[in-house]
């Protein structure tokens, strides 16, 4: 008897995550001894079977270059972000601060999820909510002063088109 190819993705997943959960569990206790071994590999058994993740809906297919791409843009806006952030900080200037609406073109929870985490990893943009059903993530944005809040929607809207 076979399985079907999405229970046996699952399953497969089911392995991978009890091995990591094992793996953590042991990093954790800082010794690798048969019983810390198999208290590791029962918990995360416990957790795996108790808490259940949802499937992920995924339509495309990974592209390295682009995921490269992707991570090397992430290092320049860490770097220009923390600066700016910085010298906001030193400067005497008070920062005007506002919650921007971005309609991301996207209404997938992944993609959404993905650009609210990118969104966040940045300094000086915190993504207050993210509303599943219409796509639409709320981002507090720490100086809007400077470049304006279309200047910040297009950059939220550039991260999404990335992660696309």
């Amino acid at each position: 008897m076979s399985l079907h190819p999405r229970r046996r993705g699952a399953l497969a997943f089911q392995v991978t995550s009890v091995a990591w959960l094992t793996l953590v569990w042991v990093g954790l206790w800082g010794s690798l001894s048969p019983a810390n071994l198999l208290a590791g590999l029962a918990l995360a058994l416990l957790v795996v079977r108790s808490l259940p993740m949802p499937a992920i809906d995924f339509h495309g297919r990974p592209r390295p270059g682009r995921l490269l791409a992707l991570a090397g843009r992430l290092v320049i806006d860490l770097v220009v972000a923390s600066t700016q952030v910085a010298l906001l900080a030193l400067g005497r200037r008070t920062p005007q601060s506002a919650v921007i609406r971005v309609a991301l073109r996207s209404h997938s929870d992944l993609y959404l999820t993905l650009t609210a985490q990118l969104v966040s990893l940045v300094p000086g943009s915190v993504v207050v909510e993210a509303h599943r059903i219409s796509g639409t993530l709320y981002v507090h944005v720490l100086d809007v002063g400077r470049s304006g809040v279309e200047e910040h929607r297009r950059a939220v809207l550039a991260i999404e088109e990335r992660v696309l």
